[in-house]
């Protein structure tokens, strides 16, 4: 019988690779009706073999000696399900392969049964050894060429690779609360916490905290949050905040979860009527290459926003007063998404480094910049601009 944990693990693998399902909406599904022990080893498992799908396909075309790409989905989610377990978990190797075999079976591909018995036995002898012996770089730790590129370019080779190996790695579980409850950090509210109890803490990144911090909102104030679900950052400021979903799904559901001095618009900020706001937060849509560890599909789907972030940055100033700021934060580490998009929208930067040292950017330190591989947390840029 396949354990159950595998066989939810391989559900979620073929819906984000075959539907270009999202990781989390698929796991909660196959999960259902599981324990908490197998909906921990589903989520271990299936997180693990999307995270590292180039390394698994590498290693599955050079000792199964066909390409990946050419197989049935079935066969290919089994063989990468599988080849995870063999690298980089300790579970029993005879159980792996007896159930990537049964999983081929149960998806009625009789005839790849054999084939898939064979890989998976020469991956047992030899794919432990194939990872290790790989160069340093984008195939050993499984991120797009692209990522690797714009990360050696912004912060150098040693740097990049230390981004690739933090990103592979479970996040420290963050929390927002009012209360001590768990180890704090140097952001007032943030906690390290083993489990997240909802009725006395959020989960959300210290980083992502930062940026609502930044934007330094007080009673009295009128605040604009651009883009504002899922509503973490929007809970932090103080003041009369206008929240601004442009999804309508989004918008109603944060409308259910805002107290009452939040005041949510189902609408897109460049076409929102309101202006005269003293303060703006604009946490807009980027790549997410800050937050890689935290959602294992996202670096094979992932897409720099330039443009739109720039455009989303002009339309909250123009509707900030004169004197008025502007907070841009983005959860990636992309000089093209991060400075540039900055040094574009001709707004005055106020610095931001000497109120956060410990987080200054390297190059830019009027701006913050945080790192995974340095700081373990998101990784996020956050800069505060000033209208003229």
């Amino acid at each position: 019988m396949i354990a159950p944990a595998r066989r939810a693990a391989f559900e979620v693998i073929l819906r984000v690779f075959e539907e270009d399902a999202y990781a989390d909406r698929a796991l909660a599904s196959a999960v259902q009706g599981l324990d908490e022990r197998d909906r921990a080893l589903a989520q271990r498992l299936s997180y693990g073999t999307v995270q590292r799908a180039r390394t698994l396909d590498f290693g599955i075309e050079q000792l199964g000696k066909r390409p990946v790409r050419k197989l049935d989905p079935p066969v290919r989610a089994a063989l990468r399900l599988g080849a995870y377990q063999l690298a980089w978990t300790d579970l029993p190797v005879h159980a792996v392969v007896d159930d990537a075999v049964e999983l081929v079976r149960a998806a009625r591909r009789e005839r790849a049964v054999p084939f898939t018995n064979a890989v998976m036995r020469r991956l047992a002898q030899g794919f432990r050894g194939l990872v290790a012996s790989l160069p340093e770089g984008p195939v050993k730790h499984s991120y797009p060429d692209w990522i690797a590129e714009i990360w050696t370019r912004d912060f150098g080779a040693e740097a990049a690779l230390d981004l690739m190996r933090a990103q592979n790695e479970p996040p420290a579980l963050e929390v927002h609360a009012g209360e001590p409850v768990g180890e704090p950090t140097d952001v007032p509210g943030a906690y390290v916490v083993e489990r997240v109890d909802p009725t006395r803490m959020r989960a959300m990144s210290r980083a992502s905290q930062l940026a609502a911090l930044v934007v330094g909102s007080q009673d009295g104030d009128r605040v604009l949050d651009a883009c504002a679900a899922p509503g973490g950052k929007t809970l932090l400021m103080r003041g009369e905040v206008t929240a601004v979903e442009v999804h309508p799904g989004r918008a109603r559901r944060l409308a259910e979860e805002m107290p009452p001095n939040v005041h949510v618009v189902n609408v897109d900020v460049r076409e929102l009527g309101e202006s005269g706001f003293d303060r703006a937060l604009v946490d807009a849509p980027c790549s997410g290459l800050g937050v890689l560890a935290r959602r294992p599909d996202l670096r094979w789907r992932a897409q720099p926003l330039p443009e739109l972030q720039l455009e989303l940055v002009r339309a909250a100033a123009e509707r900030t007063k004169p004197g008025g700021t502007i907070v841009y934060a983005v959860c990636t580490l992309n000089a093209d998404e991060n400075e540039a998009v900055v040094d574009a929208s001709g707004l005055a930067v106020e610095p931001l480094g000497a109120e956060w040292p410990q987080y200054a950017h390297p190059k830019r330190p009027d701006f913050l910049l945080t790192r995974p591989d340095r700081d373990r947390t998101s990784g996020f840029f956050i800069a505060r601009l000033r209208n003229a």
